[in-house]
């Protein structure tokens, strides 16, 4: 069974920490997609930390491995994200415009979403680990 994820910005934060058992489970994966919210939210990360060139390393080897790629935006996922932004607006449940964007690209690709997230749970849609 092919297995087919998006890491959230909390879960590759780990991820670049050293958790092994994640690395361990992304080791499983043919495909690992980094939406480019949370890429963006990682370099931001980065450029206010004091270990910004050590962490960019560590961050450039992970997005060379073959089964590593960015996941883009497109026309599908503003629809998708459209989608999202009502349904959780007439649930009374609003979650943060990043993760409706993260939330839009995991559903467009049929992904699951490795995250720790709580908001993500508003989205039962969502696949997620």
């Amino acid at each position: 069974m092919e297995v087919r994820v998006a890491l959230d910005t909390d879960r590759l934060t780990d991820l670049l920490r050293g958790d092994a058992e994640l690395a361990d489970l992304l080791g499983t994966c043919e495909e690992i997609w980094i939406p480019l919210f949370v890429l963006a939210e990682i370099k931001a990360g980065f450029c206010g930390g004091n270990q910004r060139h050590r962490n960019e390393v560590i961050l450039q080897k992970f997005l060379a491995k073959k089964t590593v790629d960015v996941l883009l935006p497109g026309r599908e996922t503003a629809e998708q994200w459209a989608r999202l932004f009502v349904q959780l607006k007439r649930a009374g449940t609003p979650v943060p415009h990043a993760d409706l964007w993260i939330g839009a690209l995991a559903l467009e690709h049929d992904l699951a979403l490795i995250t720790r997230d709580r908001h993500f749970e508003k989205i039962p849609q969502l696949l997620r680990q």
